[in-house]
């Protein structure tokens, strides 16, 4: 279903200069896209598929990231078979964890398009920190992973992408943000400042209010 929204102002450069215009704008309703995961479609396994990825989430973003998978299997309480069924080996695992955070942030993209455009792009973009944060701790595993096949990493790169970009280009229509950015900007923007060593967790939320209070724009 389509919303209209008030009329807003459009960016045109003309003799390097910003000039705006009034003109309505019809946003496009902010769906996820299609999953790129290989979940089980049966009720019992999916469910069985799910608690082993969310107990290898947790067990991969603690201090210690080498974390068995008979560990793992404990955690989500099954059999050690139905962890090898699922994934025959930790790579597998491994890869279904990322996944799984790359298809959870395009779900949030939909879910947050509701919201005024600065704060749907804002709280996207503050839930990447946590995406990234799960990724740093996988990150020499998806290295190798990757090496051997880079396919799945860019279809989540290419997903992240379909699912802020709109939520980018929502803000910049409405005038709030600048428009002379991209979302791949924006993301590789985010993405450093996730991976920033720190003690203080609430450094790199400090920092990323104050790249995000960039991105406005501001009247000359």
């Amino acid at each position: 279903m389509f919303r209209r929204v008030p009329p807003v102002r459009e960016t045109n450069y003309s003799g390097g200069s910003l000039r705006f215009v009034n003109r309505p704008v019809m946003n496009a309703p902010i769906t996820a896209p299609d999953s790129i995961s290989n979940r089980p479609r049966r009720a019992d396994a999916l469910r069985n598929y799910e608690k082993l990825v969310a107990a290898a989430r947790e067990a991969f973003t603690e201090d210690d990231r080498s974390a068995s998978l008979e560990d793992i299997a404990r955690r989500a309480g099954v059999g050690i078979g139905t962890l090898y069924r699922n994934f025959p080996t930790r790579a597998d695992l491994v890869q279904a964890v990322y996944v799984d955070e790359v298809e959870a942030m395009s779900r949030s993209a939909a879910e947050l398009a509701e919201r005024e455009p600065w704060e749907a792009l804002t709280a996207w973009l503050q839930r990447f920190v946590g995406y990234i944060a799960t990724k740093q701790a996988l990150a020499e595993e998806l290295f190798a992973i990757a090496e051997r096949d880079a396919s799945v990493f860019a279809g989540c790169r290419s997903m992240l992408h379909s699912a802020g970009e709109p939520l980018l280009r929502r803000a910049q229509d409405a005038g709030i943000v600048r428009p002379d950015v991209t979302i791949d900007e924006v993301i590789r923007m985010v993405g450093g400042i996730a991976k920033i060593p720190t003690d203080e967790p609430d450094e790199i939320q400090r920092l990323l209010s104050v790249a995000l209070d960039g991105l406005r724009y501001r009247d000359a």
